[in-house]
């Protein structure tokens, strides 16, 4: 039996492609809002961030994030992003970490 493929995706600030379990996905819906989207199923155009600060400011600063959701993202909505961020950043740092140990055993 062949290995499963594992899709990948871009840091949007990095550059960096990495499986798509080990990034952030930021979601514009189709009514407009962008969210963070920890299942990576919800409804709309997506950006992936690496799971960490550094790379979401650099994203700020670039405006990464205006071009690759193809919508200009106001200070106010990056400012709500951010505390959401650092908010789950570390639920999702505890997840990945519980899923390697997952696949060592």
């Amino acid at each position: 039996m062949r290995p499963r493929k594992v899709p990948l995706r871009k840091c949007v600030a990095c550059q960096e492609m990495m499986p798509k379990k080990e990034l952030i996905r930021i979601v514009r819906t189709p009514s407009g809002e962008v969210a963070i989207d920890l299942t990576g199923k919800k409804a709309g155009r997506g950006a992936y961030l690496c799971g960490k600060v550094s790379c979401f400011k650099l994203a700020k600063k670039t405006k990464a994030l205006d071009r690759a959701l193809k919508q200009p993202v106001g200070d106010d909505i990056y400012d709500a992003l951010e505390k959401e961020f650092i908010a789950v950043e570390d639920q999702f740092i505890a997840a990945k970490e519980l899923e390697s140990d997952d696949d060592e055993a």
